[in-house]
């Protein structure tokens, strides 16, 4: 189900109860396009949380911590003027629509008290948070502005008078008239999704769909089917979420036409944060880290080519010898090489005498262009030792970066500030912010504990892999590393770890890896007493001997559990 009128009529009721009547104590920005407003109420905060990102705009309690910036955006800022140490009203949904109020009772500069409105539109790409006078009926600020250029039915822009968002003309399902509703139902033609919502206010795909499927399982009893669709709606919501068919799904209550892999929660705000955590949480990931990846790929890129340079020189210089052998041969037979030629033929007597083509600079002497064959066996000979040293840093580069692309793919958006500062520090980014700013907060591993209780933890960027495995670990733990590919290091606390133990830590390195989506992973394990950083290695980067491997398959849900369940695998 998508969050479409009718979840939003349900959301609003949730929200009434939990937060209508509660105080404003503060409020942030942690990302472009959503807000978080701190609401007491009954003696405990909630966190209320406002967004109008284009895939996944919501309204919802929400328990997920988030990492607000260091300078609070504009529109956070014009939030905590008008609405800080407010009182929440009421909440109201605008008909049936996907539009939410937020009204407000608020004291202005002089102490007066006015009523300040805030609205969420959700509508896609186009929904919108937007802060308004109800006196005045005009904007304050909008978390976007939209100018007449870009909608011509109105605009969103500061001191404009808000106007709703075109309405439709259609019935609102939760008010319907009785004798309307059953003349409708028992005329149509045909009862299909199309028919639910292009007479229906509210309804999603996915509800139209559920609706028709019930009706059209009691045909005879449409009105009644319909009657305890909305009765168990409105009554008790029992929020669900499912899987079904590779996709996944959230629903207010339980979904005949969904399957029966399904996940229950206790309300649908809870629902949300299970549905959308990682989705979001992705998404941020991209939108913080995506300047981040480009680089990364961008500077694989320029080391494979210079790899395949720098290969190629050594290709060269394994047929340095022909040019030793010509310059022997020129020197050797010098009264038979005539001047002012561009090429002579010479027996080799290194390859039975048989006659082998010698280039010549016409304007050289015999000897110089010996000598000039002796220069350039030389000269790859020499370089040899250096392009191999090249090539060697080059690819320790390459494994480097690999291992940041991949920690980019798994990281959380409090982990992407510490690897910027890691890529700045190494010089593959440039600082912008040139003037003092605070450090990011130091982040510390993620923490498991295996089935029989023994401490695991995971790095889950290369700082962190480095202090876990050079100076957290004693000499006597595990440590546990993806085989020969990037990943986190991972630390198994204790000596002699029993046999789960160690497999669900590989299980753990499998899946931090960049081989997280592969089978029969192979998983180095060896005591923390046996590995080594070489000198001036990057940071992450380690040596080991004596190692054993294990093979395991990573599922995400195996990791997911750990991590929902506080750590326990």
């Amino acid at each position: 189900m998508s969050f479409d009128g009718i979840f939003t009529q349900l959301m609003t009721k949730e929200l009434n109860e939990t937060i209508s009547g509660g105080r404003i104590s503060k409020i942030h920005q942690p990302y472009e396009n959503e807000i978080m407003l701190i609401i007491r109420n009954k003696g405990k905060n909630h966190t209320l949380l406002l967004s109008a990102h284009p895939s996944y705009s919501r309204v919802q309690i929400t328990e997920i911590n988030y990492t607000n910036p260091q300078t609070p955006p504009n529109f956070c800022m014009v939030m905590r003027k008008f609405l800080e140490g407010s009182i929440l009203q009421k909440i109201e949904q605008v008909k049936n629509d996907r539009i939410l109020q937020f009204s407000f009772s608020s004291r202005n500069e002089l102490g007066d008290l006015e009523n300040i409105i805030l609205t969420i539109e959700l509508m896609g790409r186009h929904s919108n948070i937007i802060l308004y006078n109800q006196s005045t009926n005009k904007i304050i600020d909008s978390i976007k502005h939209i100018g007449p250029s870009v909608n011509s039915y109105r605009s969103i822009l500061p001191g404009v008078e808000y106007v709703f968002p075109p309405s439709q003309e259609k019935i609102d399902p939760f008010n319907v008239d009785s004798t309307q509703l059953f003349e409708l139902l028992n005329t149509a033609e045909t009862i299909d999704t199309s028919f639910i919502q292009q007479h229906f206010q509210g309804f999603g795909k996915d509800t139209a769909k559920e609706l028709v499927f019930r009706i059209n399982q009691d045909v005879n009893n449409k009105f009644n089917c319909w009657e305890s669709f909305f009765k168990a709606l409105t009554e008790k919501p029992s929020p669900c979420f499912y899987n079904f068919e590779d996709k996944e799904y959230f629903t207010p209550i339980p979904f005949e036409t969904l399957g029966d892999d399904v996940t229950h929660f206790d309300t649908l705000s809870k629902l949300l944060d299970g549905f959308y955590e990682g989705k979001a949480e992705r998404d941020r990931v991209k939108q913080q880290a995506g300047e981040l990846f480009r680089k990364v790929k961008n500077d694989q890129v320029k080391i494979k080519k210079k790899m395949k340079k720098f290969e190629q020189s050594l290709i060269d210089a394994d047929n340095a010898e022909v040019f030793r052998i010509k310059g022997e041969l020129l020197t050797t037979f010098l009264h038979q090489v005539p001047r002012g030629k561009t090429k002579v033929s010479l027996e080799n007597y290194y390859d039975n005498n048989e006659l082998i083509d010698i280039s010549l600079n016409e304007a050289l002497t015999p000897n110089q262009n010996a000598q000039k064959y002796f220069q350039r066996y030389q000269k790859l000979k020499n370089s040899v030792k250096i392009v191999k040293e090249q090539l060697e840093k080059a690819n320790y580069e390459l494994i480097y970066l690999e291992s940041i692309e991949s920690q980019l793919e798994l990281a959380s958006p409090k982990d992407i500030d510490l690897i910027r500062e890691e890529l700045i520090s190494e010089g593959y980014v440039k600082d912008k912010q040139k003037k003092k700013k605070m450090k990011p907060k130091k982040s510390e591993p993620e923490t498991f504990y295996s089935s029989t209780g023994v401490k695991i933890l995971v790095g889950k960027n290369n700082l962190q892999n480095d202090q876990l495995t050079l100076k957290t670990a004693n000499k006597t733990d595990t440590w546990l590393h993806a085989k020969d590919i990037p990943g986190s290091h991972v630390v198994i606390k204790g000596k002699e770890p029993d046999e789960t133990t160690l497999l669900e830590a590989a299980h753990l390195a499998a899946y931090y890896s960049k081989y997280r989506l592969s089978a029969q992973v192979p998983v180095d394990y060896v005591l923390i007493k046996h590995i080594k950083k070489p000198n001036g290695a990057k940071p992450g980067y380690v040596i080991y001997e004596n190692q054993r491997t294990l093979y395991v398959t990573p599922r995400k849900s195996f990791v997911e559990k750990g991590l929902l369940n506080g750590g326990q695998l």
